[in-house]
């Protein structure tokens, strides 16, 4: 499931800082998202209900981690971000993203060797690495 543009501030929090509280998150995105706590919780309840994030249990208290693997699902929107949106038939070039604040070196080989395949991929695995 592709996540929609209110949900990447919490996956790129958890892909960055593995499984947190919902409290931990959004101590962590309201800066960036403006939300309220209750606005948080319920970005994070849609986002457990569609299959992006997974939540356990630990002490009594809900933590929850991304279970949308990273490479994977920016694979899949950056394909259609180019086909949707800017009407191209191949991927945007890996070298736009040197840089990026979330992919490192590795990330970006395998987010490479994934746009060129251009296959769809699996995001629906857990990501623990992530």
């Amino acid at each position: 499931m592709k996540p929609a543009p209110t949900e990447l501030p919490i996956l790129r929090h958890l892909w960055s800082h593995g499984s947190q509280s919902a409290g931990e998150i959004h101590q962590a995105v309201s800066d960036e998202t403006g939300w309220s706590r209750s606005s948080t919780r319920k970005t994070i309840e849609r986002m457990v209900d569609k299959g992006l994030l997974v939540v356990s249990e630990q002490h009594g208290l809900k933590i929850y981690r991304a279970k949308a693997k990273k490479i994977p699902t920016l694979a899949r929107m950056i394909r259609s971000f180019a086909s949707d949106v800017l009407g191209l038939e191949g991927p945007l070039p890996v070298s736009t993203l040197v840089g990026s604040r979330i992919l490192d070196d590795e990330e970006l080989a395998e987010l490479e060797a994934l746009l060129e395949r251009g296959e769809d991929v699996n995001t629906d695995a857990p990501d623990d690495a992530s």
